[in-house]
């Protein structure tokens, strides 16, 4: 069966294809007014850093959920823009979509020898290529100090918005300045999946057997998914870095790529847009935990996946979905 986890827990029934369809725009309208309203409701750089990982996870998802490539390399991709449209910026102005757009095109090159390598393996083979790579990545941003600061990270990248500081002087106005990138990112990867390109993504992660028989080169398919997914998570890495001023080697390191997989994972494998409410729940609680003092980040992190793991099978979002698929089928005609 060829359909991924959201067509599966929102499928139609016989006669309530109209009724779904509703109640799925209804849905993205609420998604919508959430991601209007969210710095109003938290820190503003909380909100934006909210959206970056969620797109991040978007990214990852592409190749996880609807690709079946697991990838533990992905921080090459959100750190190396971030610290190349730290650079851009820093080296030559302007406004800092400029810094955003050089930062995702980087990635997008980056990707295309590492997917090349990387897909000539599957399941947790691949995982491990890409996370070597990434490895790669780190030791050469640890080690060219002259570039990009090694340990001290590279400092004081400008937010400049046609002669405007944003994060300096209107942190809630810098949202709304880099929300139409991430909405314009978030639109592409959905229409990515919803593609005849990521149909056959989706037959390729179900059986790549038969998707090779069928005529497609499964393994440019897959690169191309990897080069896809690298530059939206180059967009969100650069975003990320304009939104605070810094680049570290905490963007590259190993345990980013462990963290929007745990993003994903809680989100819901296989639904875009789980990747955002994933986001939401991580990012506010190390929020939360960090301003209260505690230091068992993890600990309560790795609680929380274990519990959605055993019960929550389809993640946060997969299972609301589910839920209001079951709901409406037993109360609306």
């Amino acid at each position: 069966m060829t359909t991924t986890l959201e067509t599966a827990a929102v499928g139609t029934a016989a006669g309530g294809a109209p009724r779904m369809r509703a109640l799925r725009w209804a849905a993205y309208g609420l998604l919508g007014l959430a991601v209007l309203g969210l710095p109003w409701f938290t820190y503003p750089p909380v909100a934006v850093d909210i959206l970056c990982w969620g797109l991040f996870a978007m990214g990852l998802d592409i190749l996880l959920g609807y690709t079946g490539l697991l990838s533990f390399g992905h921080a090459a991709f959100w750190g190396g823009s971030a610290y190349v449209a730290g650079l851009t910026a820093i080296n030559l102005g302007g406004p800092y979509y400029v810094a955003v757009a050089v930062g995702a095109v980087f990635a997008m090159a980056l990707a295309v020898p590492i997917g090349m390598l990387s897909v000539r393996r599957s399941g947790i083979y691949f995982a491990m290529v890409t996370l070597a790579f990434a490895q790669m990545i780190y030791f050469v941003a640890n080690r060219w100090r002259s570039l990009t600061g090694g340990e001290n990270g590279l400092q004081a990248v400008p937010t400049h918005f046609f002669g405007i500081d944003m994060v300096e002087s209107q942190p809630f106005w810098f949202y709304y300045s880099a929300l139409p990138v991430l909405v314009l990112a978030a639109l592409a990867a959905w229409r990515i999946v919803h593609s005849p390109f990521g149909r056959v993504l989706v037959a390729i992660r179900d059986n790549p057997d038969r998707a090779r028989a069928l005529g497609y080169n499964v393994e440019r398919y897959k690169v191309l998914a990897f080069v896809l997914s690298a530059g939206l998570s180059g967009v969100a890495g650069g975003l990320f870095t304009i939104s605070h001023g810094f680049a570290s080697l905490q963007e590259v390191a190993w345990q980013t790529s462990g963290k929007v997989v745990l993003i994903s994972v809680l989100g819901g494998i296989g639904t875009l847009w789980g990747a955002l409410a994933g986001s939401a729940v991580v990012v506010n609680l190390e929020d939360q935990l960090a301003t209260s003092g505690f230091n068992g980040t993890g600990i309560i992190l790795g609680g929380i996946f274990i519990v959605v793991v055993l019960a929550f099978r389809r993640g946060i979002f997969g299972s609301a979905l589910a839920l209001l698929h079951r709901l409406t089928r037993r109360w609306l005609p």
